[in-house]
């Protein structure tokens, strides 16, 4: 199956070479794969760092937008979507998601997401894991940060709704489910980033993802931005993990 990688990004100098540099190291056949950076007028060396890892670089936006113009622009009958912060751990990390999700017949699914950090950090993303295995069969979450699905299956549910403020990578899965069998991968992991922790705080996350649940449980879909998360907080100035 060839693959498409599509990377949203905006001013992630610091934390896209990480991230490429994982992805080139992988034990999986270049041509079977292309990296797609959909970028939002980054103002730092980012279409700089794409280019020398010889990325596509196409239009952006926020990450649902970016994604869908990525998504547009691919080749890959497979779609990765990663962060511009997250970390492949392992050589074979493309080769045993495409093997799994292959054999066991998946339209869309998710990594178990690990975290390098406080001990804060590693109990939100425990507790995410046992939020995505328990749901898994009768209502999917994902994280953006690594979303595998079929291009079929993205055109058919029209990709990412770009009108829901938070939460829109679950609602993709969810529609996705609709369409095909939705699974957490079982032999792969991926490292995300604890900068949106040091950035807002922990209460503040907590309070955004439970007001969300609570507020999609109650009046649907939230695309108001209730709870006013803002997608542009980070810069070239923050600290890497």
């Amino acid at each position: 199956m060839t693959l498409s990688i599509i990377i949203p990004t905006k001013n992630e100098e610091n934390y896209l070479p990480e991230l490429l540099k994982s992805i080139r190291m992988q034990n999986f056949p270049a041509y079977d794969y292309e990296i797609i950076v959909a970028d939002n007028n980054s103002k730092d060396k980012t279409r700089e760092i794409a280019k020398e890892y010889k990325c596509r670089i196409v239009k952006g936006g926020l990450p649902g937008a970016g994604r869908n113009f990525g998504a547009k622009e691919s080749k890959g009958e497979v779609l990765l979507f990663l962060d511009a912060d997250t970390r492949i751990l392992t050589k074979n990390f493309l080769k045993n998601s495409i093997k799994e999700f292959k054999r066991r017949g998946l339209v869309v699914a998710v990594p178990e997401a690990y975290i390098k950090g406080k001990k804060m950090d590693e109990l939100f993303f425990e507790s995410w894991n046992y939020l995505v295995e328990i749901s898994q069969y009768l209502m999917p979450y994902a994280g953006g940060w690594c979303i595998f699905a079929l291009k079929e299956i993205h055109d058919k549910i029209k990709g990412f709704d770009e009108k829901i403020a938070l939460g829109e990578d679950s609602d993709y899965a969810q529609r996705s489910s609709k369409k095909g069998k939705f699974r957490m991968l079982r032999s792969v992991k991926i490292q995300v980033s604890p900068r949106r922790f040091k950035k807002e705080g922990y209460l503040k996350v907590a309070f955004q993802a439970i007001g969300t649940g609570v507020y999609w449980a109650m009046l649907g879909k939230d695309k108001k931005n209730s709870f006013n998360y803002n997608f542009d907080i980070y810069n070239k100035k923050d600290d890497k993990k």
